[in-house]
């Protein structure tokens, strides 16, 4: 019997991509699925994927928007009962340097990405400690390590990590319970990049590289990945690597912490010359 059979999973960012893809697999596992989005025709094609036998309740929802997100879990508690896992996958990017880039973006990218996933896992966090269940938060890649021109993307995904690091410590000593796991894709097969918004692009480059870099990149079909987050969650891991590229720049960061950034900064520039 599937761990997720029966059990209430919340999953943001469900129009698209992972979010998607964890929806469809937990309906097949016969999970009871709680799915919202900004993306309200995405979000209803999700629905028409999944609905068939399953418990399902669809909200379309900014994770940036606080009053909504502080009404959800009464609402999911009413409609399906207590969250058993939470998946925080709701996510954006925009590319820029910091010099170029306004602030309102970076604004933007952290109100999202970082205070989203904070705010979901604070509000649900009650109803956790009541089922013993488990938030899985997704950081990325460039949670691990640092990249031009991603700053502020970066500077969400790091702290997503120090946060559900720091949640995941606090749980196992107080004997909660609950399990906590980050989440940390390398490149994988989705349109988050596709459909990011550009403040910056250094001269020579257009929106197009972009689109071809990141087709390059990604490296993991999604259906994998999810498979990825899946196990992970039900084995309660704290830090779930998705595809060869993470599993690298991880070991990458701890044996060579600043060196790296050479690295980096080496190929960053070869990719430019491409």
């Amino acid at each position: 019997m599937s761990t997720f059979k029966d059990k209430v999973c919340v999953i943001t960012g469900a129009a698209s991509g992972m979010g998607r893809e964890l929806a469809r697999q937990l309906a097949e596992q016969g999970a009871v699925l709680a799915i919202s989005d900004i993306d309200a025709e995405g979000l209803d094609e999700t629905r028409k994927m999944v609905s068939a036998g399953n418990r399902i309740l669809v909200d379309v929802m900014d994770v940036s928007d606080k009053q909504a997100v502080l009404d959800y879990p009464a609402k999911v508690e009413a409609a399906l009962g207590p969250a058993d896992y939470v998946f925080n996958n709701a996510g954006m990017t925009r590319f820029g340097d910091v010099m170029n880039t306004p602030l309102e973006s970076m604004e933007q990218v952290m109100d999202v990405n970082f205070w989203g996933v904070i705010r979901m896992t604070k509000v649900f966090l009650p109803q956790l400690l009541e089922t013993k269940g488990v938030v899985t938060n997704i950081s990325s890649l460039f949670g691990l390590i640092a990249y031009s021109g991603q700053a502020h993307y970066c500077a969400s995904k790091f702290g997503v990590r120090g946060f559900t690091e720091t949640l995941a410590l606090e749980m196992e000593d107080a004997g909660t319970g609950v399990g906590v796991c980050c989440v940390h894709p390398g490149g994988v097969k989705t349109n988050v990049a596709r459909n990011g918004v550009v403040d910056f692009l250094p001269e020579g480059v257009n929106k197009g590289v972009l689109d071809s870099d990141f087709d390059d990149l990604a490296i993991t079909p999604v259906d994998a990945a999810v498979r990825t987050i899946l196990d992970g969650t039900a084995k309660r891991k704290k830090r779930i690597l998705i595809g060869k590229d993470a599993k690298i720049a991880s070991v990458l960061q701890r044996l060579m912490p600043i060196r790296y950034q050479r690295i980096m900064a080496r190929y960053t520039k070869d990719r430019a010359k491409i």
